[in-house]
């Protein structure tokens, strides 16, 4: 195996992805926290939904990102180093990205504690960067596993777990 190869297969990630996590969830908050508390710029959806039930909501989506959080990390980090063969056991038989899904879920969660629309509208930009940063690992598994890794993708879903 070249040493170009070699680096592909150690960088599983699109370059930086943890600067852009970090960097994605501190605007989103910084945006949420102004127009929720400071501003009210664009939270007039809020007088719609009373505020029990965006806090239900609120609860259990964080609940269940927190879940999926911790199903994703028995099932992706059981290694320190990223696995050789092609991971399709656990939470992986239902979902592709479970770590990114978990992560869009929490910032759904905080979308319907407060409905800001300007908060909705960064939402979009973010996932339109989960969805490209899946697709780079995507291409990097399927270099890797080839046909192996394309039947898995055929057969699982990208974001959404099919049950059947």
């Amino acid at each position: 195996m070249n040493s170009n190869n070699n680096n592909f297969e150690k960088n599983r990630e699109i370059t930086h992805s943890h600067l852009i996590h970090v960097l994605f969830s501190s605007v989103f908050l910084l945006i949420w926290t102004l127009d929720t508390w400071v501003f009210s710029i664009s939270t007039g959806l809020n007088a719609l939904f009373p505020h029990i039930i965006r806090l239900v909501l609120f609860i259990g989506i964080l609940c269940s990102a927190f879940i999926l959080i911790r199903i994703s990390a028995k099932a992706l980090f059981k290694e320190k180093n990223p696995s050789n063969t092609l991971m399709t056991g656990g939470i992986l038989r239902y979902i592709r990205h479970p770590m990114y899904l978990s992560i869009l879920l929490i910032y759904i969660a905080f979308l319907f504690l407060s409905t800001s629309l300007l908060c909705m509208g960064f939402f979009i930009i973010v996932l339109i960067t989960y969805n490209k940063m899946a697709n780079y690992e995507e291409k990097v598994l399927e270099k890797l596993f080839g046909e192996e890794y394309l039947e898995y993708k055929q057969n699982v879903s990208k974001w959404f777990p099919n049950p059947f």
